[in-house]
């Protein structure tokens, strides 16, 4: 029993079994264009545009090895995956074009899964443009399209989709919140999350089919569609408490919004200076002086966010300045409050999360006296010596951690859109599971849902999603 049991499960996790092959008629469908073209060779700069010291330029494709003999002039391929230092030269001149470390990588152990070899050259201008032009002349390759090499990686096994997503969003981090969550993508989390939860759909898919088929036999266990309902009402809890991170891991992939408001001359447009560490709002003791939503995006405390200087929170004395109060009132999301010395504020202001600051404080009489004990609890700053800042900083970091997540700890958050729709849509078909009294029924919820985590990882994918997610790549990577 345990036998044909294991052999039901291996066919399920082949793929869901759809109503016209159980019919046994035929359903041919067209190879994926995400797989490399047969026999094309790529190659491209994989390091920054620019003089650098060193520029690594990459080729990838059956082509590789003797790209590699061509511009060496050698009749054996260096040891694999150990730098060599040789001398380029112009397979067709001859020309000397540069001393240079190279080194090869044998498919299948290699990034892309294909013969690949990488040229460790100086990174002036007149080098890295000789050594393209001079890959160029040798028959069977052509420059790469942007993302090509990840492609390849991806179509040959070697990243799924959510690890592919994970290496963009590391080439792209701009705060160690950013890297340290983009970073644990890449090692696989939330795919390895997924492939486990589609392992527990297959065996509940395969123990639903088996009682179809088997439920009058009696060498079929009593509680084997038990087992299931079991499996499927832990892992509906599993995908619950991932859909509950109200989109914290989408904030700490594109910022969360920091809004600095309170009264005019309060010192807003001098915290957001002081925060961004660069001249963002002009500074006047003049009241009013801002009147418009200025936004600058800033790292604070390691963390991504759009820093927006706001209007004075006050009745405007002109049209624009009014304008201007309106837009402020409409940008407090995530508030941080810069409150003066002798302002207060009531609880009837508090909107989301709050940071009530009190600048200026090097004004006060005393050192650490308290000017309002009344208000709520409340940070002291002085934009002017800096004192507080590093207090501010942590609050920042602890409010921030709370809206987006701490990507150092828990389990991997959901990044993107896609990430959630799939979730979501599995928790959906999840739903039509229980309640269905055929068990058909039931075994097909179990297929879709486990068919949108498989799309997830990238099983399945359409060429217009895959292009989708490729085309944030540069060339050469």
């Amino acid at each position: 029993m345990w036998r044909w049991l294991w052999t039901r499960v291996v066919r399920a996790a082949a793929g869901p079994r759809s109503a016209c092959s159980r019919r046994g008629c035929s359903n041919s469908s067209s190879t994926s264009s995400s797989a490399p073209a047969a026999g094309a060779t790529i190659f491209a700069l994989s390091s920054g545009q620019g003089r650098c010291g060193v520029a690594v330029i990459r080729a990838s494709g059956p082509a590789s090895g003797h790209a590699l003999r061509s511009l060496t002039a050698a009749r054996d391929l260096p040891p694999a995956r150990r730098a060599s230092l040789r001398l380029l030269s112009d397979p067709s001149s001859g020309e000397p074009l540069d001393r240079a470390l190279v080194l090869w990588f044998p498919g299948p152990h290699s990034f892309t899964g294909e013969d690949c070899v990488e040229f460790h050259v100086h990174g002036g201008p007149a080098v890295v443009s000789g050594v393209l032009q001079a890959l160029g002349s040798v028959p069977g390759l052509r420059p790469a399209e942007a993302g090509e090499f990840t492609r390849r990686a991806f179509a040959h096994g070697k990243l799924d989709l959510t690890e592919v997503e994970g290496l963009a969003d590391l080439i792209h981090a701009e705060t160690e919140a950013q890297r340290r969550q983009a970073l644990r993508q890449l090692d696989g989390e939330l795919g390895q999350l997924c492939h486990g939860w589609a392992e527990t759909l297959t065996k509940a898919l395969a123990h639903v089919e088996a009682y179809i088929d088997f439920g009058e036999d009696d060498n079929l266990e009593e509680d084997v569609l038990s087992e299931a309902h079991k499996d499927v009402r832990a892992l509906e809890a599993a995908l619950d408490a991932h859909l509950r991170d109200a989109r914290r891991g989408q904030r700490l992939r594109s910022g969360a919004h920091v809004v600095v408001a309170g009264p005019p001359n309060a010192g807003k447009s001098s915290l957001v200076n002081l925060l961004s560490q660069k001249p963002v709002s002009i500074v006047s003791p003049e009241p009013g002086t801002t009147r418009d939503v200025l936004e600058t995006p800033v790292d604070l405390a390691g963390f991504p966010a759009l820093l927006s200087d706001t209007a004075g929170l006050r009745d405007g004395v002109g049209p624009v300045e009014q304008e201007g109060v309106r837009r402020a009132q409409e940008s407090r999301h995530f508030l941080a409050s810069v409150v003066g010395p002798r302002c207060s504020l009531s609880p009837g202001e508090r909107q989301q999360r709050l940071l009530l600051v009190l600048n200026k404080a090097d004004l006060l009489p005393g050192a650490g006296q308290d000017p309002e004990p009344r208000l709520p609890p409340h940070l002291l700053l002085s934009c002017l010596t800096g004192a507080g800042l590093d207090d501010l900083l942590e609050a920042l970091r602890t409010e921030l951690a709370a809206l987006c997540g701490d990507p150092a700890a828990g389990p991997p958050l959901l990044t993107r859109a896609r990430h959630l729709h799939h979730l979501r849509a599995c928790r959906d078909a999840l739903a039509h599971f229980r309640p269905a009294r055929d068990l058909a029924l039931a075994a097909e919820a179990l297929r879709v849902a486990r068919g949108h985590l498989t799309r997830l990882t990238g099983g399945g994918g359409t060429d217009e999603l895959l292009e989708l997610i490729f085309r944030d790549f540069c060339v050469g990577k």
